[in-house]
């Protein structure tokens, strides 16, 4: 997976209140790996829909809520390196506490 995301590197580049930009390496990965998630999901519900063996299909699900995990880790890895830095380095403590609240919403 991780060579995946070195051959579909792209950047993209937002700004924070503070003024300060970041740019994303691997925009071009993350999407790529949501769609690929939303396609498996729309499976999982063609199986619901079918009426496949409930086994099955939660072997799926978590196939899907895996995949999520693997592109939330590169995000966060992302903004750690790049946005959460340049915070520390401007003293941007409301970035810091804007990550620690997606933190806990993504660990739920």
């Amino acid at each position: 997976m991780d060579e995946q995301l070195h051959t579909h590197e792209h950047e993209h580049e937002h700004e924070h209140a503070h003024g300060h930009t970041h740019k994303h390496e691997h925009t071009e990965a993350v999407l790529h790996r949501i769609s690929r998630a939303i396609g498996h999901l729309e499976a999982v519900r063609h199986m619901v829909e079918e009426g496949r063996d409930c086994s099955e299909v939660l072997i799926q699900l978590a196939a899907v809520r895996g995949s999520l995990g693997a592109v939330s880790r590169v995000i966060l890895k992302d903004h750690m390196e790049h946005c959460i830095v340049d915070a520390v380095e401007s003293n941007d403590t409301e970035a810091i506490e804007q990550l620690n609240r997606a933190i806990d919403q993504l660990l739920k």
